[in-house]
């Protein structure tokens, strides 16, 4: 037997798994994302919460099997912007260091996660049939149009646009996506005042949203390691050690970080800012995990996690409601984490990252706001005042998520 082709066959076996695993481990961040949103949402929503989270990710993963992946990487112009329109996942390219199949999972599982980001902005007054509909045009077409552009080797890429793990591409697209919605649907009731007051609308469980971002911080391993696409080496295997290092000294500084703030700031330790500053330190690092040295990835955590809580509540002055803050985490802080990516990546620079940023911030927020705006003005997307006051769980999937608590009146 001939030893190259034996050992040809054992990487090729290899990747293929490393894929596969880390696929299935951001897989597993869709529970992140329904634990985390069904403890800061209220109780009356939970079950309508969890509800679009089962079903964004398999809505993702048909429309991204049937159009989305043919968008983003089958038969494209090298530099182009205009993606070859065709259905499925194309054929398997000779001499490919991973299967296909395993490309395509591990693809198809960042889209629901970008997705995912929606859900829980527009939490609590937005119409499930509505939301889940975007979700269908946001998985088929308005994301694999910017990945293309980017990973997909469009003209983004062309002009030098470096993220790694999807910080801008997924994360970014995933807060332009809800900020557009957000701005349409308005606040939930009862969250401002007409004199500027904001009313602070606390969460349901506390337990269930912390095991929410623990299991997002473990799923985010295969997220950031999965995304050196290879193990199979000396070099690529050393790499996806140093991935895991930054990936998790990130999210730690994070958390530290918005804990020193709250402390100093209000003399509280607030439990769901410290959560989101850990979010926020996994998504700045996630544009480049690979170049920063330890101190560094500790300096990016630091600075986003400081930075998303200053953003939650500049956001709430200015009345944009965000229930879980995810435009905070996922768009204030994509945005950090792709500009500092040319301070440690000297293959970077700050004006291809400016562009990248801009063009896909355009491309999304202008695209799901025509999209909002066409269910708006056809079938609508909010809730009744009565649907919301009495709860969403009632009203759209008529089962409570805990029902054995009842009022007695």
């Amino acid at each position: 037997m001939d030893l190259t082709i034996t050992v040809a066959e054992l990487r090729y076996a290899l990747d293929t798994f490393f894929f596969l695993i880390s696929g299935a481990l951001v897989m597993w961040m869709a529970a992140g994302f329904a634990m985390l949103e069904a403890g800061l949402v209220r109780s009356k929503n939970t079950t309508e919460i969890l509800t679009k989270n089962i079903c964004l990710y398999a809505i993702a993963c048909t429309t991204f099997l049937l159009v989305g992946y043919n968008i983003m990487y089958v038969d494209n112009t090298e530099g182009g912007w205009l993606p070859s329109l065709g259905t499925l996942i194309g054929t398997q390219a000779e001499g490919a260091d991973h299967s296909l199949e395993s490309d395509f999972f591990f693809q198809v599982v960042f889209v629901a996660t970008a997705m995912s980001v929606v859900s829980g902005a527009v939490a609590e007054r937005m119409k499930l049939w509505s939301f889940l509909i975007f979700s269908a045009v946001l998985t088929a077409f308005i994301y694999p149009m910017e990945g293309y552009w980017t990973w997909g080797g469009g003209f983004l890429a062309e002009a030098g646009f470096s993220d790694f793990a999807g910080s801008g591409i997924v994360h970014m697209a995933g807060a332009s996506a809800a900020l557009a919605g957000v701005l349409l649907l308005g606040a939930r009731k009862g969250k401002y005042g007409k004199k500027g007051e904001i009313y602070p609308i606390p969460g349901s469980n506390m337990p269930l949203a912390t095991l929410g971002t623990f299991i997002l911080w473990f799923g985010w391993f295969g997220f950031n390691g999965g995304s050196q696409l290879m193990i199979s080496d000396f070099e690529n295997a050393t790499a996806v050690g140093q991935i895991f290092l930054n990936t998790n000294a990130a999210a730690a500084a994070g958390a530290i970080a918005s804990l020193l703030v709250c402390k100093t700031v209000w003399g509280k330790a607030d439990l769901t800012m410290i959560l989101n500053g850990a979010l926020a330190g996994l998504v700045a690092i996630t544009a480049d995990p690979l170049s920063p040295s330890p101190m560094y990835a500790l300096s990016i955590g630091i600075a986003a996690g400081a930075l998303v809580v200053f953003s939650i509540v500049a956001l709430d002055k200015l009345k944009i409601d965000d229930p879980v803050g995810a435009i905070s985490v996922h768009g204030v802080c994509g945005l950090f984490g792709l500009m500092v990516v040319p301070l440690s990546n000297g293959d970077a620079t700050f004006g291809a990252q400016l562009l990248g940023a801009a063009v896909i911030f355009a491309w999304v927020f202008g695209a799901s706001l025509v999209v909002w705006a066409v269910l708006k003005a056809t079938i609508g997307i909010r809730v009744t005042e009565e649907e919301e006051l009495e709860g969403m769980d009632v009203h759209d999937c008529g089962v409570g998520a805990y029902p054995e608590f009842v009022s007695i009146k």
